[in-house]
């Protein structure tokens, strides 16, 4: 019986799990995306893994799946195409960065990701929030690639990088690095997408399904 129960643990913890209705795997949608999924590892501001990643896998709505399958339709007639930093995230991974956030004595990635912001202020700034829209499923991090070298486009910061130099009209970067953010920013919000000022990464979905409900399921 043991042995039984251990086998069906594996099972469970290797396979897909069965996702809310209205949602996808998007590997599953878009088999060519890029996937570098940060908070699954420890490289991320908060320098460990965070509460609810079990699997480097990146789920969505299955409506803003749909539209972000146009932008990398799109892109790959450029030879170009997606990256994806985050997803949908968990309210429990949201409540991680709330618990990490309190404890200011913990700056082991200051210099890394926030070194001139004060991380008392990383609330008040803008950079982090108690609810996010990542836990109602349609929005996403990401960055645009050469899908054949699987190299970054230069945006002038990297991603989850807490400062003015991230914000997605900042002036004091290359002329290349702003033409890179604009065409992120121009194919995203034509398919349907809205951006965030503070982070050159960060697009919701105008439409989305999910607009009133953080969803707290695991991503496995």
């Amino acid at each position: 019986m043991k042995k039984s129960l251990f086998i069906l643990t594996i099972l469970l913890t290797t396979s897909h799990a069965e996702l809310p209705k209205g949602f996808s795997y998007v590997q599953e949608k878009i088999p060519n995306i890029e996937l570098e999924l940060r908070y699954y590892t420890k490289n991320n501001f908060v320098g460990q893994t965070i509460d609810g990643y079990l699997a480097p896998r990146a789920i969505l709505s299955s409506k803003a799946t749909l539209s972000l399958s146009k932008v990398q339709k799109e892109l790959e007639g450029f030879g170009l195409g997606l990256k994806v930093f985050d997803a949908y995230r968990p309210q429990k991974a949201v409540d991680h960065f709330v618990r990490w956030s309190r404890d200011l004595a913990d700056k082991k990635m200051k210099a890394e990701y926030y070194p001139t912001v004060e991380k008392k202020n990383l609330f008040k700034e803008g950079y982090i929030a108690k609810h996010s829209g990542h836990s109602r499923g349609s929005t996403i991090d990401l960055t645009i690639i050469d899908l054949e070298s699987k190299v970054e486009l230069d945006m002038g910061s990297a991603f989850d990088f807490f400062g003015e130099r991230s914000w997605v009209k900042y002036r004091n970067i290359t002329a290349e690095q702003r033409a890179n953010r604009m065409l992120l920013n121009f194919v995203m919000l034509k398919n349907g997408f809205k951006a965030y000022a503070q982070e050159w990464w960060h697009f919701t979905l105008k439409d989305e399904p999910f607009k009133k409900t953080y969803f707290n399921f695991n991503v496995m």
